[in-house]
């Protein structure tokens, strides 16, 4: 781990102050004097208005990716381009007199952002899981107004936060400083921007048209233009064709462009992981009869456990080779609770704490949501309210370490998050899987937003912004996402059958889903083979973080991905080659053309996966339409 977080020096040198010998108060100050823009125009109306749209179309995408991979894709750096974009050219047509600042436009990626990344995680986690072991949805009102109230706990929670870790800590939350480099770059090369924001475009308009050559909604659609859903491969093993084993290539651009977004370690870690799963290990367990049919449902029920154990156990391990970054968290925890007196009479002082969001608006925050998510607990899942105290409780510990893993390293523990609450709930309300995975859905859905909100803040602290315009912001982006992303969730998961089907995996609920079932049931519930699959892949995953540690940085590419390796286990091959094809082509690029990969590799990725992503959800809604007719 990079010890890059202990002082921030580096990111304090990027404003020119060096941090020896000065107080949190002056360092605070010196931002102030120098960098703050309050003249600009940041919290406008259109700001908002086109931020809640992008964030509320792409969680759209994020939803629908995550039911696929388990993966949640970052929403600001496209929608700072897109917005940009979309601005000049409604300038152009005279619907805009100027297009929107550089801070409106940080001020619009912060309700994107919010509207993206403070709800999807919901649905493709502990809701899809409660919905495959129930069989039936929960009333739509019941998951709307928690959805609300999650994001809202997380958004809350990362007040006292962003004063310590970002104003005088100045850790890094790499992603936020790119997402700061990428709007100062759009105000400087307008032109490169374009270009940009084009190759997003055409790529989004051939991922929908690859979407909809393979839809059958439309009858009337010319057969001889259709593209297949899945291209067999030839082949055989074990008597049987490659694609009972899943090992055919999928014609959708949604994992290649989730594979160039991902990178070749992880890519080729789940392509190796995949072809030992499904083409040895599934082989093998079927001919002795515990695998009973074939096909990715058949094969993952068994699979799964061995996954699950690797991502597990590497999960908890990593997080706790990270005891250096926990004990940071909790040695500020004073700071961050009681907060800090000005010790410098400097009206300038008064000011800065006044763009500050108040601490009355945490106290506030943290009231209402506590009181609306431990009610829908109690009213709704039948959890005992001590128990729901205990998830908001563990809320605010694990989403300073969330918060500060996310600053020093880019990487969200979003799956040690959950798991470490599940584990919490498996010993004091043994048996019960409601309450393990509401209580987990707490801590780590909450936990994780707030680290993800705090890479947004971090971007609007270096390009001088309001913090206080920038929370509004994300708390307006909540309802926003919410208000597009639970409709869309009954109208993509019609039947809980979707769930772990071809169409999609759903990688994450299985995985929530295993460890909920597992800790109710206990391992005699298991098949020898299945309890064997779990301690060699514990093992495994144990062995995978101890490698990274204990190895020379040059010998490191050469360890796989823990997730990577597990999650190859939980979704079929042909999603896994997929991935692997997009981050190989991306590789090439960038070995081949550097400079064409920086400005071109994530548009054109994110591009396909927006494009296709919004058009499935389309072809979902009109066939869910079609059935009610």
């Amino acid at each position: 781990m990079s010890d890059r977080g202990k002082t921030g020096r580096g990111n304090l040198l990027f404003f020119g102050i060096d941090p020896t010998g000065k107080s949190p108060e002056q360092i605070e100050l010196e931002w102030f004097e120098k960098y703050y823009h309050g003249d600009i125009p940041q919290l406008t109306l259109r700001a908002v208005l086109i931020g809640m749209v992008l964030g509320g179309v792409m969680s759209l995408s994020n939803l629908y990716v995550g039911l696929k991979t388990g993966w949640g894709l970052g929403v600001a750096i496209t929608a700072c381009v897109l917005s940009f974009s979309i601005g000049t050219a409604l300038k152009k047509i005279g619907l805009l007199q100027t297009n929107l600042s550089i801070l409106e436009n940080n001020c619009m990626q912060s309700t994107a952002s919010s509207a993206g990344y403070s709800t999807g995680s919901t649905m493709v986690g502990a809701i899809s899981a409660l919905l495959m072991i129930r069989g039936e949805h929960l009333p739509f009102w019941t998951l709307l107004i928690w959805t609300i109230f999650l994001a809202i706990l997380g958004v809350i929670v990362a007040i006292p936060m962003k004063r310590q870790m970002i104003n005088i800590e100045q850790l890094k939350f790499p992603s936020g400083v790119a997402a700061a480099e990428t709007l100062r770059s759009l105000y400087v090369k307008e032109g490169e921007t374009s270009k940009q924001a084009s190759s997003l475009g055409i790529a989004g308009l051939l991922g929908a048209v690859a979407a909809f050559a393979r839809s059958n909604t439309f009858v009337w659609y010319p057969k001889i233009l259709k593209i297949p859903a899945m291209f067999d491969i030839p082949g055989a093993i074990a008597g049987q064709k490659l694609a009972q084993w899943t090992i055919s290539l999928d014609m959708s651009l949604i994992m290649v462009g989730a594979g160039a977004i991902i990178g070749m370690r992880v890519a080729w870690s789940m392509f190796l992981g995949g072809l030992f799963n499904y083409a040895y290990l599934a082989p093998i367990i079927y001919e002795r009869g515990v695998i009973k049919e074939l096909g990715y449902q058949g094969i993952v029920s068994w699979s799964l456990w061995g996954g699950t154990a690797i991502m597990l156990t590497s999960g908890l391990l990593t997080f706790a080779f990270q005891w250096q970054t926990i004990r940071r968290s909790f040695s500020g925890i004073s700071k961050i609770l009681i907060g800090r007196t000005p010790k410098i009479p400097n009206r300038k002082l008064v000011t800065l704490k006044e763009i500050e969001v108040p601490d009355t608006w945490f106290l506030l925050g943290m009231a209402a949501a506590t009181i609306g998510v431990v009610s829908i607990q109690v009213i709704n899942f039948s959890i005992h309210w001590w128990m729901g105290i205990i998830s908001i409780l563990m809320t605010f510990f694990l989403a300073l370490v969330a918060c500060r893993a996310t600053g020093e390293t880019d990487i969200t523990p979003v799956g040690a998050m959950g798991k470490i609450t599940q584990l919490l709930y498996g010993v004091i309300a043994p048996a019960n899987i409601t309450t393990n995975l509401m209580t987990a859905c707490v801590t780590a859905g909450a936990a994780a937003s707030s680290a993800d909100l705090l890479t947004d803040l971090k971007s609007g602290y270096l390009l001088g912004a309001n913090p206080r315009k920038q929370f509004l912001a994300q708390f307006v982006g909540i309802f926003a996402g919410a208000a597009v992303i639970v409709p869309a969730f009954y109208v993509i998961v019609p039947t809980p059958q979707v769930l772990g089907s071809d169409q999609f995996p759903a990688p994450a609920a299985q995985v929530w889903k295993a460890v909920a079932e597992l800790l109710a049931h206990g391992l005699s519930s298991l098949d020898i083979t299945e309890r064997w699959a779990l301690a060699i892949g514990g093992l495994v995953g144990i062995l995978i973080p101890v490698l990274e540690r204990l190895l020379p940085a040059k010998f490191r590419r050469f360890i796989p991905s823990a997730m990577g390796l597990g999650l190859a286990f939980v979704i079929p091959f042909w999603n896994t080659l997929s991935i692997f094809l997009g981050a190989l082509i991306a590789w090439v690029i960038e070995r081949k053309a550097r400079e064409v990969s920086r400005k071109y590799t994530i548009p054109v990725a994110s591009g396909m996966i927006a494009g296709e992503s919004l058009m499935g959800v389309l072809m979902a809604l009109l066939g869910t339409l079609g059935m009610m007719r």
